[in-house]
């Protein structure tokens, strides 16, 4: 099933599924969502500038959990729990990378584009993850994986530049 506006609007488990709508792009649904994801995190940045860290991680862990509640609902409507229109795992993982690097537009786009790669790519263990757990964790799970990967890349080449 291709996901409508209607289905994005019907429930808030789909809104956020969908990430926030970015899901119903033609084509490269995961690609806006990760990009919708940074221009969020921007604007929350923004707004909440003083936002102890505390409450920063712990509404990164309210996010998956959201996420590992409402994909399946969306998923079943999709008719595939993984569907490419589902994009809220991108969100939480583009997220977490961004919590994590260091501050700057450079390493915040590096960030998203290297996450990309390795989600499209799916080097082990994220393949196995993603064929094995076929379920709202399962979904959430493989992009945190991307994230660990991403973060290790980064963070890498961090410590390697003067």
């Amino acid at each position: 099933m291709r996901p409508s506006l209607r289905l994005l609007v019907s429930h808030p488990a789909h809104f956020l599924s969908l990430g926030l709508g970015s899901g119903l792009a033609p084509k490269a649904p995961g690609t806006f969502g990760s990009f919708a994801a940074w221009l969020v995190y921007i604007l929350l940045a923004a707004l909440l500038p003083a936002v102890p860290a505390w409450l920063t991680w712990a509404a990164l862990l309210l996010a998956f959990v959201v996420g590992v509640l409402c994909i399946p609902k969306t998923g079943q409507a999709l008719g595939e729990v993984d569907h490419g229109a589902i994009v809220w795992d991108e969100f939480v993982a583009v997220w977490l990378v961004l919590l994590c690097l260091p501050a700057g537009w450079w390493w915040q786009l590096s960030g998203v584009l290297v996450f990309r790669f390795f989600d499209i790519l799916k080097p082990w263990p994220i393949r196995v993850a993603d064929a094995r757990l076929k379920n709202g964790f399962g979904v959430m799970f493989d992009d945190l994986l991307a994230a660990g990967y991403t973060l290790l890349c980064l963070l890498l080449i961090a410590r390697l530049l003067p």
